[in-house]
């Protein structure tokens, strides 16, 4: 599959949010070629951990009834990909299952709560009695993701419960290969 042809740039609105100072993590899902939902993490705003970009994204679709009619398909993202910055996590990924998620692209693997591979395959190696596995491909605009991340770890976080002082911290650049 040539990803790069069937989708834009996954990121400029993501990095609009960057220059505004309200970005962390994002996703977007998508039906078909169209964006149907734009979310970010919320979870320091809000002080909710469950608050991540997918689980926003989820519940901005759901809100709508226009694309979750009532009696539609127990899975309403069947047809539906998403494209988020850093792999979900175990929570994320199991909530995207349980959605009947087709595809997820993803930039950078997380390597403490990745539900995608990461850590462990919650999308696809765990069996699961009644819900589909999904497609997850990381690696999706991978080097444009790490600077997106590193660039949020390097500033302040006003909405931190317990904001930490960064201001000796400096931008790493390089990314090292996979």
């Amino acid at each position: 599959m040539n990803i790069t042809s069937s989708w834009p740039k996954p990121w400029p609105w993501q990095r609009k949010r960057w220059l505004q100072g309200r970005f962390q993590w994002a996703a977007s899902l998508s039906g078909g070629n169209t964006i149907i939902a734009k979310a970010r993490n919320r979870t320091n705003q809000l002080r909710n951990a469950t608050r991540h970009a997918e689980l926003e994204a989820i519940d901005e679709i759901l809100a709508d009834p226009a694309l979750t009619p009532p009696g539609s398909s127990r899975y309403p993202f069947s047809d539906t990909t998403l494209y988020v910055t850093v792999e979900p996590c175990i929570m994320c990924a199991s909530a995207l299952r349980q959605m009947g998620i087709q595809r997820v692209f993803y930039g950078c693997t997380n390597d403490r709560f990745g539900g995608c591979g990461g850590v462990i395959g919650v999308n696809d190696r765990l069996g699961h009695p009644s819900h589909p596995p999904y497609e997850a491909i990381g690696g999706y605009s991978r080097e444009d993701a790490i600077l997106i991340l590193r660039r949020f770890y390097v500033t302040e976080n006003y909405n931190a419960p317990a904001p930490k002082s960064k201001a000796n911290r400096v931008l790493k650049t390089e990314i090292l290969p996979r």
